[in-house]
Protein backbone atom coordinates (compact mmCIF):
# COMPACT_ATOMS: atom_id res chain seq x y z
CA UNK A 1 0.00 0.00 0.00
CA UNK A 2 1.22 3.24 -0.77
CA UNK A 3 1.89 6.20 1.83
CA UNK A 4 0.60 9.18 1.90
CA UNK A 5 1.97 12.45 3.28
CA UNK A 6 0.13 15.89 4.65
CA UNK A 7 1.51 18.65 3.05
CA UNK A 8 0.33 22.27 4.53
CA UNK A 9 0.23 25.30 2.86
CA UNK A 10 -0.23 28.80 4.21
CA UNK A 11 -2.78 31.16 2.57
CA UNK A 12 -4.45 34.60 3.32
CA UNK A 13 -7.23 32.62 4.70
CA UNK A 14 -5.53 30.80 6.92
CA UNK A 15 -3.97 27.13 6.31
CA UNK A 16 -4.94 24.21 4.29
CA UNK A 17 -3.60 20.29 4.16
CA UNK A 18 -3.70 18.40 1.28
CA UNK A 19 -2.37 14.92 0.58
CA UNK A 20 0.56 14.28 -1.22
CA UNK A 21 2.11 10.80 -2.55
CA UNK A 22 5.26 10.14 -4.17
CA UNK A 23 5.27 8.73 -7.62
CA UNK A 24 6.18 4.88 -7.74
CA UNK A 25 8.63 3.95 -10.87
CA UNK A 26 8.32 6.66 -13.36
CA UNK A 27 5.63 8.12 -12.39
CA UNK A 28 4.99 11.70 -11.03
CA UNK A 29 4.30 12.25 -7.68
CA UNK A 30 1.10 14.00 -7.04
CA UNK A 31 -1.56 15.57 -4.98
CA UNK A 32 -4.64 13.63 -3.53
CA UNK A 33 -7.42 14.78 -6.18
CA UNK A 34 -11.35 13.40 -5.54
CA UNK A 35 -13.54 12.03 -8.32
CA UNK A 36 -14.05 14.96 -10.69
CA UNK A 37 -10.40 15.61 -10.77
CA UNK A 38 -10.93 18.94 -7.91
CA UNK A 39 -8.24 19.16 -5.25
CA UNK A 40 -8.68 17.89 -2.26
CA UNK A 41 -8.01 20.45 0.85
CA UNK A 42 -8.37 20.38 4.54
CA UNK A 43 -8.94 22.97 7.19
CA UNK A 44 -8.62 20.56 9.96
CA UNK A 45 -6.32 17.74 10.84
CA UNK A 46 -8.56 15.72 12.53
CA UNK A 47 -11.17 15.48 8.88
CA UNK A 48 -7.89 14.71 7.23
CA UNK A 49 -7.24 11.58 9.00
CA UNK A 50 -10.91 10.57 8.60
CA UNK A 51 -10.81 10.90 4.87
CA UNK A 52 -7.79 8.77 5.10
CA UNK A 53 -9.48 6.63 7.08
CA UNK A 54 -12.19 5.84 4.93
CA UNK A 55 -9.82 5.23 1.82
CA UNK A 56 -7.93 3.23 3.69
CA UNK A 57 -5.12 5.30 2.66
CA UNK A 58 -1.24 5.36 5.08
CA UNK A 59 -0.88 8.54 6.40
CA UNK A 60 2.28 9.52 7.82
CA UNK A 61 3.35 12.21 9.45
CA UNK A 62 6.90 13.44 8.95
CA UNK A 63 6.87 17.05 10.65
CA UNK A 64 6.92 18.26 7.61
CA UNK A 65 6.79 22.41 7.06
CA UNK A 66 4.32 24.63 5.48
CA UNK A 67 4.78 26.16 2.32
CA UNK A 68 3.66 30.28 2.62
CA UNK A 69 2.99 30.71 -1.20
CA UNK A 70 2.12 34.42 0.48
CA UNK A 71 5.26 34.86 0.38
CA UNK A 72 6.05 33.44 -2.76
CA UNK A 73 3.74 35.53 -4.15
CA UNK A 74 5.09 38.44 -2.87
CA UNK A 75 9.27 37.67 -4.42
CA UNK A 76 7.27 36.76 -7.96
CA UNK A 77 5.20 40.37 -7.81
CA UNK A 78 8.38 42.68 -5.96
CA UNK A 79 11.31 40.39 -6.39
CA UNK A 80 13.44 43.68 -5.47
CA UNK A 81 11.87 44.46 -2.77
CA UNK A 82 11.06 41.65 -0.79
CA UNK A 83 13.65 38.72 0.08
CA UNK A 84 13.15 34.60 0.32
CA UNK A 85 15.39 31.93 0.54
CA UNK A 86 16.20 29.82 -2.43
CA UNK A 87 14.75 26.63 -0.55
CA UNK A 88 11.43 28.06 -0.48
CA UNK A 89 11.50 28.56 -3.91
CA UNK A 90 12.86 25.36 -4.95
CA UNK A 91 9.85 23.86 -3.23
CA UNK A 92 7.05 26.24 -4.58
CA UNK A 93 8.69 25.46 -7.93
CA UNK A 94 8.49 21.44 -6.75
CA UNK A 95 4.64 21.90 -5.53
CA UNK A 96 3.17 23.75 -8.69
CA UNK A 97 5.21 21.02 -11.08
CA UNK A 98 3.34 18.19 -8.94
CA UNK A 99 -0.04 19.98 -8.63
CA UNK A 100 0.18 20.38 -12.48
CA UNK A 101 0.59 16.94 -12.46
CA UNK A 102 -2.30 16.13 -10.63
CA UNK A 103 -5.42 18.17 -11.72
CA UNK A 104 -7.08 18.00 -15.14
CA UNK A 105 -8.21 21.37 -15.61
CA UNK A 106 -5.74 24.92 -15.09
CA UNK A 107 -3.25 26.80 -16.94
CA UNK A 108 -0.25 24.08 -17.74
CA UNK A 109 2.80 25.36 -16.46
CA UNK A 110 5.26 27.16 -19.23
CA UNK A 111 7.34 24.52 -21.36
CA UNK A 112 10.45 24.00 -19.43
CA UNK A 113 13.92 24.32 -21.54
CA UNK A 114 17.39 25.14 -20.88
CA UNK A 115 16.85 28.47 -19.07
CA UNK A 116 15.06 26.45 -16.92
CA UNK A 117 17.19 24.15 -16.20
CA UNK A 118 20.08 25.87 -15.53
CA UNK A 119 17.97 27.95 -13.04
CA UNK A 120 16.78 24.84 -11.40
CA UNK A 121 20.48 23.84 -10.83
CA UNK A 122 21.19 26.95 -9.14
CA UNK A 123 18.67 27.04 -6.67
CA UNK A 124 19.18 23.47 -5.97
CA UNK A 125 22.67 24.60 -5.37
CA UNK A 126 21.52 26.99 -3.03
CA UNK A 127 22.94 30.86 -4.26
CA UNK A 128 21.05 31.25 -6.89
CA UNK A 129 19.40 34.72 -5.02
CA UNK A 130 22.88 35.91 -3.99
CA UNK A 131 24.27 38.56 -6.07
CA UNK A 132 28.14 37.67 -4.46
CA UNK A 133 27.47 33.87 -6.08
CA UNK A 134 29.23 34.68 -8.77
CA UNK A 135 28.54 32.07 -11.73
CA UNK A 136 25.93 30.63 -9.00
CA UNK A 137 23.32 33.51 -8.95
CA UNK A 138 20.31 33.74 -11.35
CA UNK A 139 20.98 35.97 -14.38
CA UNK A 140 18.22 38.06 -15.36
CA UNK A 141 16.73 35.37 -18.06
CA UNK A 142 16.68 33.03 -15.56
CA UNK A 143 15.04 35.35 -12.87
CA UNK A 144 12.59 35.88 -15.65
CA UNK A 145 11.74 32.37 -16.35
CA UNK A 146 11.42 31.49 -12.77
CA UNK A 147 8.75 34.41 -11.78
CA UNK A 148 7.24 33.45 -14.78
CA UNK A 149 6.73 29.83 -13.65
CA UNK A 150 6.06 30.57 -10.09
CA UNK A 151 3.26 33.03 -11.66
CA UNK A 152 1.24 30.82 -13.34
CA UNK A 153 1.69 28.06 -10.47
CA UNK A 154 -0.12 30.36 -8.10
CA UNK A 155 -2.73 31.20 -10.75
CA UNK A 156 -3.20 27.51 -11.01
CA UNK A 157 -2.69 27.00 -6.98
CA UNK A 158 -5.61 30.16 -6.91
CA UNK A 159 -8.09 28.34 -9.65
CA UNK A 160 -7.60 24.91 -7.57
CA UNK A 161 -8.21 25.76 -4.58
CA UNK A 162 -11.53 27.36 -5.66
CA UNK A 163 -12.55 24.59 -6.91
CA UNK A 164 -11.51 22.06 -4.24
CA UNK A 165 -13.10 19.72 -1.69
CA UNK A 166 -13.35 17.07 0.43
CA UNK A 167 -15.69 14.29 0.21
Amino acid sequence: MADYYPYQIATRRGDLTLIWRPGEGNASDELAVDKRGRLLTFHDLKTLQKYCDRNDWELVWDGGATLDLGVVRRWVEHPDLDSVSAGLLLEAWNFFEDLSHSLKVGPPLPSQGSIHDSAYEKIFGGDALEPTAGEGAWTDEETAVVRELLRVGLDLWEQAVHGSGAD
